[in-house]
């Protein structure tokens, strides 16, 4: 039987500040701020909050040049005041000069190809000749662009969505995966042209199916045209709450697992920092960057001899800070020792007001007072020469 678990794609390494992405280097974490990019004061307090949760990145509006300006005193107030040197990410859309502006300060830009300044960006009813018009409009347009880019090396994130497709893209190719990839490849294929590689590039869309489908064509695509560069994930507008969750491990975990990713964003009506667990949790969930704990926990039933969902929350308190190890808490024997085969150890009811130890998935101690039963856990993990 085939699994739908793939080696992960080879890309180059792209540096964003002091952070690889791509490459050997583990898949990277990132938000994006929802405050007022001049409320410096606010912002700063954001990010801090953000990459204390573990954010890598941190993304940042910059719709004018007075808020690409702004990015200097934030990176500033971070570095100097807080010692902190999380790479930042100038967001831009609509107009490129705020693009010239950030990449002074940002550490590395996303533009929007269906949203750059083109002086074909409105039109509708694309001839042909229009149609190839458009292109050397673009070209022209980046080339300065890509000339600054060169004098200080500044990435840049290609991210297309799929609510801001170009008309253009959207007469010939549609809403459709095919019409995202396009419109990332045709920025690929100039920048490409004109030597310069210091890219990332991104597929979202609020569908997880479409965003699963998307990226998956891109990085084939790609590939056929000796392109390696890293991908950043994320579902798009995913929502908030369970709706928000579900959509975000579907779609993310949907793509890590055929191997494809880089670096990725959970995109939730939350605050900021609400997205950096969830995208721990499928990194860890897709095998994909094991940072903490592995907990296998039954869901309970009536044979279930103790409060399940009270001792594993107490276990997890105590024990969630061993990255790799794998931990197993079932409610009785039935299924107990087969489901947790895989553990590392295992803590299994065993009898009414008892419970069982097993390392390994082999029973190491039992017939333990449930009230003893964490403390003794601990004991036989710290043995095997854990948590010294």
């Amino acid at each position: 039987m085939k699994s739908v678990f793939r080696p992960r794609r080879k890309t180059r390494t792209v540096m964003v500040g002091d952070i690889g992405i791509g490459g050997d280097n583990p898949i990277r974490v990132q938000t994006m701020t929802n405050t007022d990019t001049l409320d410096i004061k606010n912002t700063v307090a954001q990010i801090l909050r953000c990459v204390k949760e573990g954010a890598e990145l941190v993304r940042l509006t910059t719709q004018t040049v007075k808020h690409a300006r702004a990015l200097k005193e934030i990176r500033d107030t971070l570095r100097q005041k807080h010692n902190c040197q999380v790479p930042l990410v100038a967001d831009i859309h609509f107009t490129i000069a705020p693009a010239y502006e950030a990449m002074k300060w940002a550490d590395k830009l996303r533009i929007n190809p269906g949203l750059f300044t083109t002086k074909f960006a409105q039109k509708k009813n694309f001839t042909e000749k229009e149609y190839k018009d458009a292109l050397i409009d673009i070209e022209e347009t980046l080339v300065p662009f890509i000339r600054e880019l060169k004098k200080r090396n500044t990435p840049v994130r290609i991210g297309t969505n799929h609510g801001s497709l170009s008309p253009r893209i959207l007469e010939k190719y549609g809403n459709t995966p095919l019409g995202l990839v396009e419109s990332v490849m045709e920025y690929l294929r100039i920048f490409k042209k004109h030597n310069y590689e210091n890219l990332v590039v991104a597929i979202k869309s609020s569908d997880p199916i479409v965003m699963i489908d998307a990226n998956k064509l891109l990085a084939d695509t790609m590939d056929e045209n000796q392109m390696d560069y890293p991908i950043h994930l994320g579902v798009t507008e995913a929502g908030m709450g369970e709706d928000g969750r579900a959509k975000s491990m579907i779609g993310i975990g949907g793509v890590l697992l055929a191997g494809i990713g880089d670096t990725i964003r959970v995109s939730l009506t939350e605050p900021p920092e609400k997205e950096i667990p969830v995208c721990y949790s499928i990194l860890q969930a897709t095998q994909r960057r094991i940072t903490k704990t592995e907990f296998v926990s039954c869901p309970s039933c009536g044979r279930t001899l103790f409060d399940i969902e009270e001792v594993t929350k107490k276990i997890k308190a105590k024990l969630g800070h061993f990255k790799g190890l794998k931990i197993a808490v079932m409610g009785c024997i039935v299924n107990g020792p087969g489901e947790m085969a895989g553990a590392d150890f295992g803590y299994v009811g065993g009898a009414p007001g008892k419970i069982s130890l097993y390392k390994a998935g082999k029973l190491v101690k039992k017939n333990i007072p449930e009230k003893d039963g964490l403390k003794e856990l601990v004991k036989l993990i710290e043995s095997e020469g854990y948590g010294k």
